[in-house]
C-alpha cells in the first residue's frame, strides 16, 4: 500500500515533535503513538506505519555495531568506544562482535554508514582491480 503524501508529511511532524534537544524521546514518541490509536485521523494506519519507520532510522542511527576478526581486548574495545561517542554523542549504543570471515581489521557500522577496514573487504578490492 502506497503512503500518500499527506500521512507522510503529518508523520514527519509528529516525528519533529518528539525530537527533545535533537533527540529522540520515547516518551514522547509513545504518547504520539498512543494519541494517533485513539484519535484515528483519516489515514492514521499510514500515518502511523511512516511515524514507525522515521523512529526505526532514528534509532538505527544511534546505534553502532562493531566487528572484528577475533574478540577485541578491553583496552582496545574502550578506545574504539570513546571515539565513537565522541563522534557521535554520548546516547550512542555500542555493540561488539566477532566475524571470524573478516580475517582481520574492524567493519564499524553506524545506521547505514559503513566503515570496512577489514581484511577481507581489502582482498575484495584487490580482486576487483585485476
Amino acid at each position: 500500500m502506497k503512503t500518500s503524501k499527506e500521512a507522510k508529511r503529518f508523520a514527519r511532524e509528529l516525528f519533529q515533535t518528539s525530537l527533545v534537544n535533537g533527540r529522540l524521546d520515547a516518551q514522547v514518541v509513545a504518547t504520539q503513538s498512543d494519541r494517533l490509536l485513539t484519535e484515528k485521523p483519516r489515514g492514521y494506519f499510514q500515518i502511523l506505519r511512516e511515524y514507525a519507520r522515521f523512529v526505526r532510522l532514528e534509532l538505527d542511527r544511534r546505534h553502532a555495531i562493531v566487528e572484528s576478526a577475533v574478540p577485541l581486548d578491553p583496552a582496545e574495545a574502550d578506545r574504539i568506544r570513546k571515539e565513537l561517542v565522541e563522534r557521535f554523542g554520548s546516547d550512542l549504543t555500542i555493540a561488539f562482535g566477532t566475524k571470524p570471515e573478516l580475517l582481520g581489521g574492524l567493519r564499524v557500522k553506524v545506521g547505514s554508514d559503513v566503515w570496512d577496514g577489514s581484511v577481507a573487504n581489502r582482498l575484495h578490492i584487490l580482486k576487483q582491480q585485476l
